[in-house]
């Protein structure tokens, strides 16, 4: 089994690099050639680095990148920093998951697993999920004023409107953490079918080390991820 991880420099993306060193799954990671990564993931054996940005890449380039690989953990995300909210590229994430699905899908051959990290703020309303008036004021301004959050609704909307259900080359899970942070171990987590708590007004809280083992997990553990596939999942600390 070979895995792609993209956002590996980033602070979840490390994370998730380490579970899958940890369960011995040879690791792909596409790294922007200015990103720092630490020695125990640039000197493991397991790890082969690509050096780029996923939205310059060529047909040629995305489809080496793909090659061989069976599962496509997605941690992309845009830099806290008014260049990284603002600029471009805008939709970092939805494009690179719809190219990636149509680079696949274009190959009879090839069967992946797509998964990719997404928010609490996005709404799965296809599985019956409702705002509140005040989540939906909220949720209103941020996609009008951020376009982060419009690059995971629109990500996540590609995901379960465009592949859907029926596609036989892509499986896909869309993890939803909520208020992330940084914790140095892992610990007792619950993963829900939908938010049991609000997002905007009481907010929970999801360390970067129990995502990472729950995307490492969905990767090893089949019949958890016949549990979770094509669906949204919602993952907090307990």
């Amino acid at each position: 089994m070979r895995a792609l991880v993209l956002g590996a420099s980033g602070a979840t993306g490390k994370q998730v690099v380490r579970q899958l060193i940890k369960r011995q799954i040879h690791t792909r990671i596409l790294i922007r050639k200015s990103a720092v990564l630490s020695k125990d993931i640039q000197e493991n054996p397991l790890v082969e680095m690509v050096k780029g940005n996923i939205n310059e890449l060529n047909d040629g380039e995305m489809t080496g990148l793909l090659h061989d690989c069976h599962v496509i953990i997605s941690c992309l995300g845009h830099n806290v920093t008014l260049k990284g909210m603002f600029g471009n590229p805008r939709y970092l994430v939805f494009d690179a998951i719809k190219r990636i699905s149509e680079t696949v899908k274009n190959k009879a051959d090839k069967r992946v697993k797509l998964i990719i990290m997404s928010t609490t703020a996005y709404t799965n309303t296809l599985s019956g999920e409702k705002n509140s008036i005040g989540e939906k004021i909220v949720f209103s301004i941020l996609t009008l004023l951020l376009p982060p959050h419009r690059d995971n609704v629109k990500a996540a909307n590609y995901l379960i409107t465009n592949i859907g259900k029926e596609n036989e080359n892509v499986g896909w899970i869309a993890v939803r953490p909520d208020t992330l942070v940084n914790h140095e171990e892992e610990s007792s987590y619950e993963v829900c079918e939908s938010p049991v708590r609000s997002p905007i007004f009481n907010a929970g809280k999801t360390s970067r080390r129990n995502v990472s083992h729950f995307m490492a997990e969905l990767v090893t553990d089949e019949e958890l991820w016949k549990e979770w596939q094509f669906k949204t999942p919602v993952i907090y600390n307990k």
